[in-house]
């Protein structure tokens, strides 16, 4: 519904105020559709921190939206 796209588009904008390359790595999973090796050869990070990342940037998105009180 709305409230759940606003909430995920307002917790990737407060993501990417914190990291900017975690916010874009997800949008380019999430939105783009690119596996974890696709984004990681994108943005030329090692697949293991990308691993990293997607593993860092779940838990902090839940943690973000299910903190919103929409």
């Amino acid at each position: 519904n709305d409230d759940q796209v606003l909430a995920v588009h307002e917790a990737l904008d407060q993501l990417a105020a914190e990291d900017p390359k975690k916010a874009e790595f997800v949008k380019l999973r999430f939105f783009a559709g690119f596996t974890l090796e696709e984004a990681a050869h994108a943005l030329d990070v090692p697949e293991g921190t990308a691993k990293r990342w997607w593993t860092y940037s779940r838990a902090w998105l839940f943690r973000a939206i299910s903190a919103d009180p929409r």
